[in-house]
């Protein structure tokens, strides 16, 4: 594929993250990684064999949901059904896997009012089985819109032409998925509350940003991060994926340590922000997510949900099966 703009994550240095080895905590436990991709890029390559690999490392995935990433888009034809050639990759590298891209999530342009239809009937068809929604992101800032390989139209939720495309997704039974930043969690949450019976997930703790003037006021920023979180959280309707926080623009530069950070360490830096979700929505609404293989560039598979594991230290058993397997398999029907 062409990458869009240039790829603004720490590239995957597998050496480096050999660094650090770590047990695995509760081994046991059901996950469903409810968040991952699959591409080839000038950054790297991660396809099914770097999949299972991390899948493998130690802890219990039990079935894996591949999210839209511009990845595979056919190169001929209509224009609009060209992001359905991601669908179709993602299941024949998946075939014979049923547990691994269970559940695919992939692209539309609601504002092509006219076409969206189509797109969602090839999408599903081509899914043979696994397709579960789409993912058209709004995430646009000021302050970070630099630091981002695609970025959205400024507005898009709030774009009437955008919403009328979003009605066709309940026709089709289907989820919208959203990456956005959390100046914007009043916009979904219109979203949400215009559609009341539209399933809707908020990717990465619900875009928290700590970079740029962000990170120059962290007290007030965490304040508003939080009173935007209990808003989208009072939509019924919205659930929330619990990573995507090994990014700089989260305001994290572990990258450049001499040694990757350990789960511990990451558990402590992302209490603040995880918490604050699964407080507001409820471990039956928050599912946790690898982001991999973004979220690679700072840690790895068996660290970063080593991580996820003592952040929910405290939980209940049903809380904790809620967050890391039930919420993800009832949200994408698995």
């Amino acid at each position: 594929m062409t990458e869009p703009r240039p790829y603004p994550h720490p590239h995957v240095d597998d050496a480096w993250l050999a660094k650090l080895r770590e047990d695995i905590i509760e081994p046991d436990l059901p996950i469903v990684d409810a968040h991952h991709h699959l591409w080839e890029r000038a950054s790297g390559v991660y396809l099914l064999d770097r999949l299972k690999a991390d899948l493998t490392a130690g802890h219990n995935v039990v079935s894996t949901v591949f999210i839209q990433c511009g990845y595979a888009y056919r190169t001929d034809g209509p224009e609009h059904l060209r992001p359905v050639g991601e669908t179709e990759r993602v299941v024949a590298i998946a075939a014979g896997n049923p547990n691994i891209c269970a559940g695919i999530v992939g692209y539309c342009d609601f504002r092509q009012t006219d076409t969206v239809d189509a797109v969602l009937e090839a999408h599903i068809e081509a899914g043979a089985g696994r397709f579960r929604g789409i993912r058209q992101s709004a995430g646009w800032d000021a302050a970070v819109v630099s630091t981002v390989s695609a970025v959205p139209p400024r507005g898009i939720l709030e774009d009437p032409a955008f919403r009328t495309g979003l009605t066709r997704l309940g026709k089709h039974g289907l989820n919208y998925e959203c990456s956005l930043y959390f100046p914007q969690l009043a916009e979904l949450a219109a979203v949400a509350r215009a559609f009341p019976d539209l399933p809707i997930l908020a990717n990465h703790c619900a875009g928290f940003i700590g970079i740029g003037p962000y990170a120059e006021a962290p007290a007030e920023t965490l304040a508003a991060y939080r009173t935007a979180v209990r808003e989208l959280a009072s939509c019924p309707n919205v659930v929330v994926k619990l990573g995507g926080q090994a990014m700089t623009i989260r305001g994290f530069t572990w990258n450049d340590d001499v040694l990757p950070p350990s789960s511990g360490q990451m558990a402590a830096a992302w209490k603040p922000i995880m918490e604050t979700c699964i407080e507001a929505f409820g471990p039956d609404r928050c599912m946790f997510e690898s982001n991999f293989p973004v979220d690679k560039g700072m840690c790895s598979y068996v660290s970063i949900w080593n991580a996820f594991k003592r952040l929910a230290a405290g939980y209940s058993v049903s809380e904790k099966a809620a967050l890391f397997h039930d919420t993800a398999a009832r949200f994408y029907r698995l």
